[in-house]
C-alpha cells in the first residue's frame, strides 16, 4: 500500500515546528527518523494530513554536559550516541544499548526522541532512560515541562506527552564514578527487536550494593522497572544467590506477548537469565 495524501513540513526553527503543529492540530504528526512512522503511513495505520519534519531544526541535536546532567537532544541520532567521547566516558550504558539497535543504516537515521515517543515497548531506549534515571523535557507553545522517564510510559504507544507537544531534550543524572552497567539483549537475529533484555546500572561500596537499577525491554506493554528485585540487592553482596534471587524477582513482573520470538514462559525464563548476565557483566565493570 502507499500512504494518503498528505503536506509535507520542514520548518527549520522549534518554534516554527510547534506552530505547525498548533495549527493543525489531529491531523499533523511529528516525523524523526522515520522508521516507525512511514510504516505505520504506507499501511495505513496511520493517515496524517500533514507531516512535519524535525530534521532540519538545529537545536534539537546535541550531547553535552551541564552541571552533573547530561543532555542531549532528542534528534541526536543513534549513531552519534555511539560515537560521543562524552558518553563513551560517562554513560556508557546508553551507548552499549544504542550499538544493539537494529543495523548501520537505521542507527545513522533513528533518533533518540523518536525510539523514546513512540513508546513501542519492543524499543530499547525507554528501559536505558528509565534505568539511568532520566528525564525528558516536553515544550509547547504554553512553555517546557520536564518528566520521569520512570512514569512516562503509560501503554502500548501511550505516553504523558500532550497534544501540541514536542520532546526537545532528554537529560540524565551523570551515573557516579566507578559505577558499572550493562544492556544484555537477547534477540534472534541482527536488527531484531529483543526477545527479551534487560539494563543494569550498579554502584557498590564496601564489597556490597549501594546502587541498582534494573528494568526490563519487550516483556510486557511498557518497559518494565524491577523494582523489588532492586530493594532485594541494595545492601547485599552481588553473589550468586543474590544474582538468582534478583533474576526470580525481576521474571516475577513480567507479562511478556507469545509471538514468533518465543512462547510467554520462554520469555519470561530469557528475562531472568538477561538480568543475570546484566547484573554479572555490570558488577566486572565497576570499579572503586
Amino acid at each position: 500500500m502507499i500512504p494518503r495524501p498528505f503536506e509535507y513540513h520542514a520548518p527549520t526553527t522549534l518554534p516554527a515546528a510547534i506552530a505547525l503543529l498548533d495549527q493543525y492540530g489531529d491531523e499533523a504528526k511529528l516525523l524523526a527518523g522515520g522508521h516507525s512512522m512511514l510504516p505505520m503511513m504506507k499501511l495505513r495505520f496511520a493517515e496524517p494530513a500533514h507531516l512535519i519534519d524535525l530534521r532540519k531544526i538545529a537545536a534539537l541535536k546535541g550531547i553535552r554536559e551541564v552541571g552533573n546532567e547530561i543532555r542531549i537532544g532528542a534528534m541526536t541520532t543513534e549513531n552519534e550516541l555511539i560515537w560521543s567521547p562524552l558518553l563513551q566516558q560517562k554513560c556508557p550504558l546508553l551507548v552499549e544499548g544504542a550499538g544493539l539497535i537494529s543495523d548501520p543504516q537505521v542507527r545513522y537515521m533513528g533518533t533518540l526522541g523518536g525510539d523514546i515517543s513512540h513508546a513501542d515497548p519492543a524499543n530499547d531506549h525507554p528501559a536505558l532512560m528509565i534505568a539511568l534515571g532520566a528525564s525528558f523535557v516536553l515544550t509547547s507553545a504554553a512553555g517546557e515541562r520536564v518528566v520521569s522517564a520512570d512514569g512516562y510510559f503509560l501503554g502500548l504507544y501511550y505516553t504523558l506527552l500532550e497534544p501540541g507537544e514536542i520532546m526537545t531534550e532528554i537529560r540524565i543524572p551523570t551515573p557516579a564514578p566507578g559505577s558499572g552497567s550493562c544492556y544484555a539483549k537477547l534477540k534472534r537475529k541482527t536488527g531484531d527487536y529483543a526477545t527479551a533484555a534487560a539494563a543494569v546500572l550498579l554502584r557498590m561500596q564496601g564489597g556490597v550494593v549501594a546502587e541498582v537499577a534494573i528494568t526490563l525491554t519487550n516483556l510486557g506493554e511498557t518497559a518494565l522497572k524491577a523494582n523489588d528485585a532492586e530493594n532485594y540487592l541494595r545492601g547485599k553482596p552481588l553473589d550468586d544467590d543474590t544474582i538468582r534471587e534478583a533474576a526470580r524477582l525481576a521474571m516475577a513482573i513480567c507479562d511478556p506477548a507469545a509471538d514468533l520470538r518465543g512462547d510467554v514462559e520462554y520469555k519470561t525464563a530469557m528475562a531472568g537469565e538477561m538480568t543475570q548476565r546484566a547484573l554479572r557483566t555490570a558488577l566486572s565493570r565497576c570499579s572503586a
